[in-house]
């Protein structure tokens, strides 16, 4: 994940605030190369191999070689939390279940993958020296998290169980929202969540994503929160982009 955290930052990840993103990928070298011409990202060696990406300086997503080809390749989105294995044990009581256990990210933090009922993969993160994001909101940086759900009634209900101030408390800002699957993805798509990056122009930052040899999904469409287009990289990775 990324570099120490300050208080401030700290306070920003609160439980159920997503706090980081990162991509399995097949090949990070390529991965660098794609994202660092379409989001000006620049990159540093980090933890197990894992490459971090930064955007003016600052942490924005990590590219990490997957360890089995079999894997998907994907980005995950982590809700920041105090404590994973209490989360754990709320999330399979609310009817998830846990992907993989929490374990420690050296000094980093603590790691732990889940599903929601529906199957939807998402990643938790228990600060060590890393709180976070060193940029989000912003061009080239994360700014918002899409469930694509098959039903939105179940998803607000398990969500806002576990993640409640986050997402409806008094000081709540959420970077989180949901609808049907069908919204822009076939039928068939399974529930999943679609990282948001930042962009200045929808259009041009798809124009440039077939350029570099990756495909459009989706968009330019208008939504709620910006225009979004989505797309796959060029090893397969889904992700949005959106102007605000």
């Amino acid at each position: 994940m990324a570099e120490n955290s300050t208080s401030a930052r700290e306070a920003a990840y609160t439980e159920g605030v997503p706090c980081w993103v990162d991509a399995q990928l097949a090949d990070v070298a390529a991965g660098e190369r794609f994202y660092g011409e379409l989001f000006g990202w620049s990159f540093r060696p980090s933890h197990g191999g894992t490459v971090w990406a930064y955007r003016e300086g600052r942490s924005v997503a990590a590219l990490a070689q997957k360890t089995d080809g079999r894997l998907p390749t994907v980005w995950t989105v982590y809700f920041a939390t105090p404590d994973a294995r209490a989360l754990t044990v709320r999330i399979r009581a609310a009817g998830g279940q846990v992907v993989t256990a929490p374990v420690p990210v050296g000094e980093l933090g603590v790691t732990a993958l889940a599903t929601d009922p529906e199957g939807a993969v998402f990643g938790l993160w228990q600060p060590g020296t890393h709180a976070g994001f060193g940029l989000r909101h912003a061009p080239g940086a994360f700014v918002w998290a899409e469930l694509y759900a098959r039903d939105t009634a179940t998803a607000n209900t398990f969500y806002g169980g576990l993640f409640h101030d986050a997402l409806f408390g008094p000081d709540a800002e959420p970077d989180v929202g949901r609808a049907p699957v069908t919204t822009v993805f076939p039928a068939l798509m399974p529930p999943h969540f679609l990282v948001h990056f930042g962009v200045v122009d929808c259009a041009a930052a798809l124009g440039e994503v077939t350029r570099l040899g990756g495909r459009i999904q989706a968009g330019p469409f208008d939504t709620s929160y910006g225009t979004v287009g989505v797309a796959v990289d060029d090893q397969g990775a889904s992700f949005a982009v959106l102007q605000r």
